[in-house]
């Protein structure tokens, strides 16, 4: 899976606790009583000793079956039917826990979709003798509901009731899109000709993937089955765990630690009376972490195997101290080399995941590399982070003129903005005729050019955009190209989406990305966007709201200054030439062209 959704997952919960500032996590209703997610069950156990491994520290596979059976009746709460674990996603455990200590876990829905719908979990730990907490791991589980006679069950639409809610729920169909396509993403990284060239096999001393083969079966008897009298989700993903820690103790010949675990994914169900062949395999071994492959699968009689489930697990070898051991390296069997170059690009994706999440906005440059590696992540960064700007209730309102407003947000040292009005046009039109960038020279004086440099896929583009430069005490909104500053350009990701479903916005979202084909060149001040773009709501049948955001960086400050002073409203001005550049072309006069045709737009250019 290219998102490691525990480490977003986490970012997007931290950010959602200290991003909405001042507003408490539970808000309360007009009777005072504080509000409760209805989908939301906790679960604690205390961890005894026939929970635990040879560590006295929990077993994996215990945590696993606890998180599922706690997602699983937040999901049935929701749906009020019986429901099945259709796929787990990524998973980093932060910390082990111990024998006697406490384990709570809490999940909810996050959004109902058409038959599936994608539950939060949140796993803490808490030492009862000296009170205290820690987090441990977090998670996003897929689930469907299903009658006793069979089908799917049609969900009733899940509405968020607070800001933290109404984040996880927007952000949850971007989770979904991504889930939709990963395996194609693979296939493209592995078929790269760069990424194939960069690989190199060294087999002297190595240790071979078949001593580290692992095969078990387990039948499965009723106290293994869920009230649907199928194997238990839980049950199945804890062999799983068993067999893979296995396969990692046989290449070092030492117990080794579950690091993170790759996405579960149900195939298919296995019903009591099976049996499970799980299988285990190390599929390449790196400086200090390891990846295992493992699948299940399942037959009765003479039935041939049925695929149930696979998954990649990363393990590390500790020291007394700790700290990771250096691993010896793989020789893949002839036909593991697949599994062997596989594993080579999922490790490429997790340090470049880990890298783009430990940037911090005060560090230069804030702009990240684009590669084909990483821009799955960089795009579901890019629009995750408009929807949770967007969704930050503290506004506030600077200017308003003729129903368009500037608000402005300034925390941690980060200056945003808004610009918000209502157009008369319908939103799906508006949000066609602002991707197309062709056009934007029509309404905005402050953008000069564009260059296309790559279409990533039908969603995503890279652009080289240049604005003009302004007068160098920033004090100047005009647009001349030389008033004692060079040109700036920008190399920017555009990431644009429809609504996944009624009541969502269409969203164009921008951040800078760093392209080795594209260094600053001479002549250019190379700025850099934070976070930026709009989204477009329908309110009506013929009347769309825009706002468009940005997170300002200093590239960006002397563009609006005299805005946010309140000395001039050439904000203002640029939305009524938008306006009217809308209007003229309310109506397609030509052969409507399929939105994935046309270029994502970049309000403002997130730069003005």
């Amino acid at each position: 899976m290219f998102v490691l959704w525990s480490e977003l997952f986490s970012a997007v919960s931290h950010l959602c606790d200290h991003y909405i500032s001042g507003t408490p996590k539970m808000s309360r209703h007009q009777n005072g009583e504080e509000y409760r997610n209805p989908t939301e069950v906790k679960k604690s156990q205390i961890v005894m000793p026939c929970h635990a491994n040879h560590r006295q520290e929990l077993s994996v596979g215990e945590l696993l079956k606890w998180m599922d059976s706690t997602a699983c009746l937040s999901a049935e709460r929701h749906a009020g039917c019986p429901c099945v674990t259709v796929s787990v996603d990524d998973i980093h455990f932060e910390h082990t826990i111990g024998v006697g200590q406490v384990v709570n876990i809490k999940a909810k829905v996050n959004r109902a979709f058409n038959t599936s719908m994608e539950v939060g979990i949140v796993v803490s730990c808490e030492d009862l003798f000296s009170d205290t907490h820690w987090s441990v791991c977090r998670a996003v589980a897929t689930f469907v509901s299903q009658r006793t006679t069979g089908g799917k069950v049609q969900l009733r639409p899940l509405v968020p009731c607070t800001q933290a809610e109404q984040v996880e729920h927007s952000l949850a169909a971007e989770r979904r899109r991504m889930r939709l396509v990963h395996a194609d993403i693979m296939k493209d990284l592995l078929a790269n000709r760069a990424f194939q060239q960069g690989q190199s096999l060294n087999c002297n001393g190595a240790v071979p993937a078949e001593r580290t083969r692992v095969e078990s079966v387990e039948l499965v008897l009723p106290t293994h089955a869920n009230h649907q009298v199928n194997t238990f989700g839980g049950q199945i993903m804890a062999w799983m765990e068993n067999v893979a820690t296995i396969a990692a103790s046989r290449l070092c010949n030492a117990h080794p630690t579950l690091q993170s675990i790759d996405m579960f994914h149900f195939r298919g169900p296995s019903h009591v009376g099976d049996r499970l062949v799980l299988k285990a395999i190390v599929n390449n071994a790196f400086k200090n972490s390891m990846e295992v492959g493992v699948c299940a699968e399942a037959y009765q009689g003479e039935e041939p195997l049925r695929h149930i489930n696979s998954a990649f697990m990363t393990f590390e070898i500790r020291d007394q101290e700790g700290k990771p051991c250096t691993l010896p390296r793989i020789r893949p069997e002839p036909l593991g080399m697949r599994r062997y170059q596989e594993a080579i690009a999922r490790n490429k994706i997790r340090l470049d995941r880990k890298y783009i999440i430990s940037c911090k906005q005060t560090e230069v440059p804030l702009s990240v590399p684009w590669d084909l590696s990483n821009q799955v992540y960089l795009s579901y960064n890019n629009v995750s982070a408009l929807k949770m700007l967007a969704a930050r209730n503290n506004w506030l309102l600077n200017s308003e003129k003729n129903k368009v407003s500037l608000y402005t947000l300034e925390q941690k040292q980060v200056l945003s903005f808004k610009v918000e009005t209502e157009v008369d046009i319908p939103a799906e039109r508006a949000f066609m005729l602002l991707s197309d960038l062709s056009k934007r020279v029509e309404w905005d004086p402050n953008y000069e050019r564009c260059e296309l440099i790559l279409r990533v896929n039908d969603d995503d583009f890279l652009y080289r955009v240049v604005t003009p430069s302004i007068s160098q005490d920033g004090a100047s909104n005009s647009p001349s190209a030389d008033q004692g500053g060079k040109v700036q350009d920008f190399i920017l990701l555009a990431s644009r989406r429809p609504p996944c479903d009624s009541g969502d916005p269409y969203v164009i979202a921008l951040r800078s990305v760093t392209l080795p084909t594209h260094p600053p060149t001479e002549g250019y001040n190379r700025g850099e966007v934070l976070c930026a773009g709009f989204s477009i709501l329908e309110v009506s049948k013929d009347i769309s709201k825009i706002s468009y955001f940005n997170q300002a960086s200093p590239e960006v400050l002397p563009y609006i200054s005299t805005d946010i002073a309140g000395l001039s409203s050439s904000f203002y001005g640029i939305f009524c030439t938008c306006n009217t550049f809308l209007q003229e072309n309310r109506v397609d006069h030509t052969s409507t062209p399929h939105k994935t045709d046309l270029g994502p737009g970049t309000f403002f250019c997130g730069c003005e």
